[in-house]
């Protein structure tokens, strides 16, 4: 089984770009463009990254953060907050919430990927 990502993103030029890009590193991606359908997928896929935008419809980024963070078996799952948001209390929200990484967009395609290995390697080392 290879290495899962989940990109919970509601823009469809982002995923469709996240999509090609993570395929291409060699990673199984999924999508999701609503925040309930993400927080489904969550819990159903047991992803090895969530790549999750904070402005989704249904649920918002940080409520899915704060859902996964309390949940006993999701809560290890690596997040990388992908937002247009780039206000420093929206990176101390996300960061204060439990993502282990954030990034805004637009974002450089070569950082989106080494972010996502990066945080890939460190769950496959648990």
């Amino acid at each position: 089984m290879g290495r899962r990502v989940l990109v919970a993103e509601d823009e469809p030029n982002i995923v469709e770009s996240l999509t090609f890009l993570l395929e291409r590193a060699g990673f199984e991606v999924s999508v999701q463009m609503d925040g309930r359908q993400a927080w489904e997928a969550v819990q159903r896929e047991a992803p090895h990254v969530l790549v999750l935008d904070v402005m989704l419809p249904e649920l918002d980024g940080y409520e899915i953060l704060r859902r996964l963070r309390a949940d006993r078996t999701a809560r290890r799952t690596p997040v990388l907050m992908l937002t247009a948001k780039s206000q420093r209390e929206d990176r101390e929200t996300a960061m204060d919430g439990g993502a282990d990484l954030f990034m805004t967009k637009p974002f450089a395609n070569a950082d989106i990927v080494a972010a996502v290995e990066r945080l890939a390697a460190g769950r496959a080392a648990e």
